[in-house]
């Protein structure tokens, strides 16, 4: 059907009003530039294309009688048509494959032969497919997110491939046209030569000073004076304040370790222990990919930059999982960056652009079906004598959740025959208060995965290294700055106004944006700091194999985290004991269940 469709699409690009004169007809009716592009047209019709849009686009250009060949005239490939080849021959220096490009062989083309026509032909179809399929390439359509995961699913901006052909038709500069497809942020061109070097074998470093080493010894903390402070301030380069001797360690120094365990994914406690004496030492930083590794490494990331807008906004949100980190960033630099907790690897969180539209203070937390069926309908099903009716409902009085039917008003759980109604059908909700999982404050941008950022009541795990302990959504350290920086922006709020409204606003205030703010959840385990330093992340949902197998024409692994498999094995309903440990078993699942969220 694809093929009769695309059939008819054609046949009547190539019958459209003021077509040429037929080929049979008398040569001397028709030009050669005429009888090149009938003869493309014929090829077209012919062949079939792996993207129908291209073909489809390509039909239609060359279907118009006074459209001008772009590629090849009667001497052969023009100087127009061998600059785009030579830059779609440098496609790996940008992370694509040149050899995925049929390009015409320019030596082999004989003009002066029987048959140039069909090669002249030949020469210019395959110069335009090049053309529309590297835009489509650069700008990340060589793979589909959503067949790799059901949580890689960002809104990818491919360009459309009549108006590539269009515009670069008319381009002084072909070359540079086409290389515009290319994402044009900063992070990308670091990214980028990372990989020329390492091709090269000679990848670039910072320049690297001679690192001090901290023996091993007691805790050093604020007040304590010993001589491996001295050698602290030589490696943090944090010398002593007038009047502090150099074998003390005061207020300053405390702030500088801090912010070099925030660095390093360290807890920021401002001491030297055990553990920041080995990040100290650098005898705790993760393994760094070399190598045809480190290779791949770059072109996964590289090609997910691929997946975001060339414009990401004057000001947006970016969430980098793998870096456990959000930052807003205004015109390009980033304004405000702190910690977030993100999903599990059974419960990640997705991959997608949106744009943020209200911050709700003091909100409701609506419990999700999966909690609902997984974790709190076989609880109620234990019975076991605790109510007259055999279902124990204690779990609503204990996480403080109520019931709301479809009248909108609240239901007492002891009045529901649970054991005749699908728990989906009510809607169960957390209000405002202290036990509520989402804190004080989340920050909405709706979308089909249902996830958003949020406060939260388990400030610790902030200080763990690896994040990633919650059913999806992401939870936001210190939120009232967080939320400070974007209502300054958007409303002129100050840090006091967002204060009062989490600690005395109504009960789900939420602010409407009146800009919305674009968000970016992405999946960068690759980024190159300011000197050049190339930092790596743990690939924490697998998602750099799925991309460098898709890249690859390769199966992707099944034993990657969060595969459906996986999943299905660590999801199944629980089966909870009746008695006082069933009971305790219970509501300890239900209670990390509902914090894990």
């Amino acid at each position: 059907m694809r093929r009769i469709a695309l059939g008819l699409v054609l046949a009547a690009s190539f019958s459209l009003a003021g077509h040429a004169a037929e080929p049979d007809g008398p040569a001397g009716l028709i030009t050669q530039s005429e009888a090149v592009r009938i003869a493309i047209q014929d090829r077209l019709a012919a062949r079939s294309m792996s993207d129908v849009a291209e073909q489809i686009a390509l039909a239609e250009y060359y279907s118009l009688p006074d459209q001008r060949l772009i590629w090849v005239d009667e001497t052969g490939v023009t100087a127009k048509g061998k600059a785009v080849m030579a830059e779609i021959a440098k496609a790996d220096d940008y992370g694509l494959r040149a050899s995925d490009y049929d390009l015409p062989d320019v030596a082999g083309l004989d003009v002066g032969t029987p048959g140039a026509t069909g090669q002249l032909a030949d020469a210019e179809l395959k110069i335009s497919a090049a053309v529309v399929e590297y835009a489509k390439d650069a700008r990340g359509g060589r793979i589909e997110p959503l067949t790799l995961s059901k949580n890689l699913d960002p809104t990818l901006y491919l360009p459309n491939p009549a108006e590539v052909i269009s515009f670069i038709a008319i381009r002084s500069d072909p070359a540079a046209y086409l290389r515009s497809f290319q994402p044009s942020h900063p992070q990308f061109e670091a990214l980028r030569q990372q990989l020329l070097a390492a091709r090269a074998g000679d990848a670039p470093q910072a320049p690297q000073a001679d690192t001090v080493v901290i023996p091993d010894g007691p805790l050093l903390k604020f007040g304590v004076e010993h001589p491996q402070v001295a050698l602290l301030r030589q490696r943090l380069e944090a010398p002593a304040a007038a009047g502090v001797k150099d074998t003390q360690f005061d207020e300053g120094l405390r702030e500088t370790v801090r912010q070099f365990q925030i660095s390093h994914g360290g807890s920021p406690d401002g001491m030297v222990g055990s553990g920041t004496r080995r990040m100290l030492n650098g005898q705790s930083a993760p393994r760094q990919a070399s190598g045809r590794e480190k290779i791949d490494l770059l072109l996964a990331n590289m090609e997910r930059w691929r997946w975001l807008p060339q414009d990401l906004g004057p000001f947006y949100v970016n969430v980098n999982i793998p870096e456990f980190v959000v930052r807003v960033v205004e015109d390009g630099k980033p304004i405000h960056e702190t910690r977030v907790v993100v999903g599990k690897t059974n419960k990640q969180t997705p991959i997608i652009n949106d744009e943020m539209e209200e911050i709700v203070f003091r909100p409701n937390w609506y419990v999700p079906n999966s909690i609902k069926t997984e974790e709190i309908a076989p609880y109620l099903n234990r019975g076991g004598g605790f109510f007259s009716a055999g279902w124990d409902t204690s779990i609503f009085r204990r996480q403080d959740l109520r019931i709301r039917g479809v009248n909108g008003r609240d239901i007492d759980p002891d009045s529901i025959d649970w054991g005749r109604t699908d728990i989906r059908k009510y809607e169960l909700y957390q209000p405002p208060g202290p036990r509520n999982v989402l804190g004080l404050v989340k920050f909405r941008f709706p979308n089909s995965h249902d996830v958003y950022l949020h406060d939260t009541t388990q400030k610790h795990l902030f200080a763990k290294t690896i994040r990633a302990e919650s059913h999806g959504c992401m939870r936001v350290q210190n939120p009232d700055q967080f939320a400070t920086v974007l209502l300054k922006h958007d409303q002129g709020w100050t840090a006091g106004q967002v204060s009062s409204a989490m600690q005395y606003g109504a009960d789900a205030n939420a602010v409407q944006l009146k800009t919305h703010i674009p968000v970016y959840i992405s999946y960068f385990t690759a980024r190159v700091d300011e000197d050049g330093t190339l930092k790596q992340y743990r690939d924490l949902y697998g998602h750099d194999r799925r991309v460098l197998a898709a890249l690859k024409g390769q199966a992707v692994p099944y034993d990657l985290p969060g595969n459906d498999e996986v999943v299905a094995a660590e999801t199944q309903r629980p089966v909870y004991r009746r008695g006082r440990q069933g009971q305790n078993d219970a509501v300890n699942a239900i209670t990390r269940a509902l914090f894990d969220f």
